[in-house]
């Protein structure tokens, strides 16, 4: 990705591209994403808004992939990328063709790393840092990721470097707005099973280097920057599209800027995880 492009991410204001060509589909998840190649230079692994998660999963990768970049954290570059009716038509599966008639429009994407491996904690702790650990750990508290486990780390390794990819299943509080509000502030249980923790450094440091980098405005223009087909007023709860980009802007500024009860869980998580991960049978011994 160009500078300018980078620069405009962490500001919120994803790239915009075209898929040009499907080229090969990925069947490790359920979502059924794919390698994408684009009108722009690079190629990306693109999630579907007509898989199964829908679009709330797309928004989800969208704003914890911007508030990553924000706070410095080591992800693909994202970009939005736009599909036109017809895309990937030759593709001989019905359940992808399914997929891509209900995706013309705006997906995400992330670019493509060729050659990364799966992250294996008993093997490439070492590539993270004890302050890259609790960052990331604090990042997946603040946005509730349940999906950065032993069991399905969510993390890449290519050349030496840890990527984050995959977070679909964050913000999970907006597959049911109703009583959203109430939840804001919830301390997030599910962090005590994240890949990292055991390897974090000092959350509360964490704290002082990430929070001061998300400010109301930065988060709102993250907001702001999602594509409207992605946020239809799925539920009563909002009476526009407007309203529910408020209530993103509202959840996200309030968890950060609260009692902040994710935090003092994570710490408490932290001081009762094991010292040792285990290899994964399914991955490379070394």
């Amino acid at each position: 990705m160009a500078d300018g492009a980078e620069a405009a991410s962490s500001l919120g204001e994803p790239r915009r591209v075209v898929g040009t060509r499907y080229v090969v589909p990925l069947r490790e998840g359920g979502s059924l994403p794919a390698v994408v190649d684009t009108d722009a230079e690079g190629t990306f692994v693109v999630k579907f808004r007509g898989a199964g998660q829908g679009p709330r999963a797309l928004v989800a990768e969208a704003l914890v992939g911007a508030i990553a970049l924000r706070l410095g954290l080591p992800i693909p570059p994202p970009a939005i990328v736009d599909l036109a009716d017809g895309f990937g038509r030759g593709e001989p599966d019905p359940e992808i063709q399914d997929v891509l008639r209900g995706s013309v429009g705006a997906n995400f994407g992330l670019a493509y790393l060729p050659g990364a491996l799966a992250f294996d904690p008993a093997v490439d702790s070492r590539l993270v840092s004890p302050e890259l650990a609790a960052d990331i750990v604090w990042l997946d508290a603040y946005v509730t990721n349940v999906d950065r486990t032993p069991r399905n780390t969510n993390l890449l390794v290519r050349d030496e470097q840890v990527w984050l990819i995959d977070h679909g299943a964050a913000l999970f509080f907006h597959h049911r707005w109703s009583g959203w509000r109430d939840r804001i502030q919830s301390p997030f249980a599910q962090i005590a099973d994240h890949v990292l923790l055991h390897t974090a450094g000092d959350l509360e440091a964490a704290d002082a280097r990430l929070r001061p980098k998300l400010d109301d405005a930065t988060l709102a223009a993250m907001v702001d920057a999602l594509p409207e087909e992605w946020l239809l007023p799925w539920d009563a709860e909002f009476s526009s599209v407007a309203e529910q980009r408020r209530g993103y802007v509202t959840y996200l500024v309030e968890r950060l800027n609260g009692p902040r009860a994710w935090l003092a869980e994570a710490i408490a998580a932290q001081h009762r995880a094991p010292s040792v991960l285990q290899r994964r049978l399914t991955h490379r011994v070394v």
